[in-house]
């Protein structure tokens, strides 16, 4: 009996003897490596991506090749690596949009991320910005609860996009504070942005990375960060949980991955050239200074847990927003 290409492939680590495994691992990579990123050139991942390729191409000893791949929600690019060979030469480095948020958005999605990937690392996550313009009255999140509970669509707020962290946390926000906030989906947060300064909406919840400029210049208020602790480069920016909304963090995280059935030493090499990188001198500032902050695992199957428990996490908040593909 011939077995389909696809199962034979994904039998082969199983079958394959300790030392050919071993072998595999010391002789990857002999040509260069493709990180997708499942979103538009200039996004954040794009960043990191470039920050840790001159060390990943010294460690690795080759080219580290970016590819974005966009598309529903990063759903393309993700799906794109899900079906590729599981040699380690086709990463994808996906956030929590198509890994986690996707499982509950989109009915019919091609992958699925409990059986699909072979989980390198968390590489690092990317707290949302509460953003209002500045100038205006509202200063702190006291004041933006009393002004949403005064007006609810006075303080209206802005996202990428439909079903994007951004959408889910400010709504994840306004159920922990009791209060309804008006959403309003744009295709970037650039968009969301033009539109708070402009004073035709009344706030924006998203990444910080798309907004680090802005925060930093001022032209742009940050009224909080939905992480758990401050992060350095924005040292005055007081987190969700210190303005008294525990419940609210929300952390765009970013999980490298490849196909399922990836040989565990070429995971190996790959989790060890991207711990190096990311433990350069400098390197975690650098990082934080794109607006995302570096995370630590304990290992392959301790990612796959994580990325689990998100899909989890999310479920309710995605089908209590209502929020359908676009």
């Amino acid at each position: 009996m011939t077995l389909p290409r696809r199962l034979l492939l994904a039998s082969l680590p199983a079958l394959a003897l300790p030392g050919l495994a071993r072998a595999q691992g010391a002789a990857f990579p002999n040509r260069p490596i493709r990180v997708v990123s499942p979103f538009s050139a200039g996004g954040t991942s794009d960043g990191v991506v470039r920050l840790l390729s001159p060390t990943l191409e010294r460690v690795l000893g080759q080219p580290v090749v970016l590819d974005n791949r966009p598309g529903a929600g990063g759903t393309v690019g993700t799906a794109h690596i899900a079906n590729e060979r599981p040699d380690g030469y086709s990463l994808v480095l996906a956030n929590a949009g198509p890994m986690a948020i996707a499982q509950t958005l989109f009915p019919t999605l091609p992958y699925d991320v409990r059986r699909s990937f072979s989980y390198v690392m968390l590489v690092g996550g990317a707290p949302m910005v509460v953003g209002v313009r500045p100038g205006g009255p509202i200063r702190s999140m006291a004041d933006y609860l009393a002004a949403a509970r005064a007006r609810p669509e006075a303080m209206s707020y802005g996202s990428a996009g439909i079903g994007s962290v951004g959408h889910l946390a400010g709504m994840l926000w306004a159920r922990e504070a009791g209060v309804e906030l008006l959403h309003i989906p744009f295709r970037g947060g650039g968009e969301a942005e033009q539109q708070v300064l402009g004073g035709s909406l009344g706030s924006l919840w998203n990444t910080l990375g798309a907004h680090a400029g802005s925060v930093r210049g001022g032209s742009l208020r940050a009224l909080a960060l939905t992480s758990g602790e401050r992060m350095s480069t924005f040292p005055e920016v007081p987190t969700i949980v210190e303005a008294g909304f525990p419940g609210a963090t929300a952390i765009n995280w970013f999980v490298l991955a490849g196909p399922a059935g990836m040989p565990e030493p070429v995971v190996a090499r790959l989790r060890d050239a991207f711990a190096t990188a990311i433990n350069e001198p400098g390197m975690k500032e650098r990082i934080a200074g794109l607006g995302v902050l570096t995370m630590t695992d304990q290992g392959p199957a301790d990612v796959q847990a994580f990325v689990t428990r998100e899909v989890e996490r999310w479920a309710p908040v995605v089908r209590a927003s209502g929020a359908t593909p676009s």
